[in-house]
C-alpha cells in the first residue's frame, strides 16, 4: 500500500470548516477513495446518554475500550490520556483508508487548508514568516482581497473545488504503517 494521505483543514470558529470537510468527503467519494476523520474537540464529545449500557461500560465501569454494533454502524469510545497526535491516531486506526481529512489540530505540523472568513473574523490563520508559513496549501475566504503565496479561492466561486481536491491530494502529508 501506497501509505495514508493526511491533510488538515482549520480555521476560526465558525469559518466553515466542517462545510468544507464534507464537501471534500463526498468528492473524494466521488472518486472512489476510502477516506476518514479525524476531528479535533476542545470539550469531551457528547455522543452516548447518560445511563445508557454502554455509557455505564464506559463511564462507570472505566472500560478502557467500549464499542456498541448496530445495524450499519459501529462507534468506539475510548479512554485516553491527553490529546493525541493525530498522525499517530492514523497511525492506530486509519491506516486502511486513502486519505484522513483532520478538522482542527491547527499547531500540529500538516499541510493546511484555511477556511477563513471575514465576515466572522477579521485576520485569518495565516501569518506570513512564521516557521508553519509553509504548511499552508491554500485557503477558502470570502475576502477577495487577499494576496498570499498559495491560492486563495473564493465561496462564490463554485469553481474551485476539483483544484482544491487536485491540491489537497497531491500536497497531503503520507503516513506509513
Amino acid at each position: 500500500m501506497a501509505g495514508t494521505r493526511v491533510i488538515s483543514v482549520i480555521g476560526k470558529k465558525d469559518a466553515g470548516k466542517t462545510t468544507l470537510v464534507v464537501a471534500m468527503l463526498q468528492d473524494f467519494v466521488r472518486r472512489g477513495r476510502k477516506v476518514g476523520t479525524i476531528k479535533h474537540g476542545h470539550h469531551p464529545a457528547l455522543v452516548d446518554q447518560e445511563g445508557k449500557d454502554t455509557w455505564r461500560h464506559f463511564q462507570e465501569g472505566r472500560s478502557v475500550r467500549t464499542m456498541i454494533e448496530s445495524p450499519g454502524q459501529r462507534v468506539t469510545f475510548e479512554q485516553s490520556d491527553g490529546q493525541a497526535d493525530p498522525i499517530e491516531l492514523v497511525r492506530q486506526h486509519f491506516l486502511d483508508m486513502d486519505i484522513v481529512i483532520v478538522e482542527g489540530y491547527k499547531s500540529r505540523p500538516l499541510p493546511k487548508i484555511e477556511v477563513h472568513r471575514k465576515a466572522v473574523h477579521r485576520t485569518p490563520l495565516f501569518q506570513a514568516g512564521t516557521p508553519s508559513a509553509d504548511q499552508w496549501i491554500a485557503m477558502v475566504s470570502d475576502d477577495r482581497s487577499l494576496r498570499l503565496p498559495f491560492p486563495v479561492f473564493t465561496f462564490t466561486d463554485t469553481a474551485w473545488l476539483p483544484s482544491l481536491m487536485h491540491m489537497a491530494w497531491e500536497r497531503a502529508q503520507i503516513v506509513e504503517g
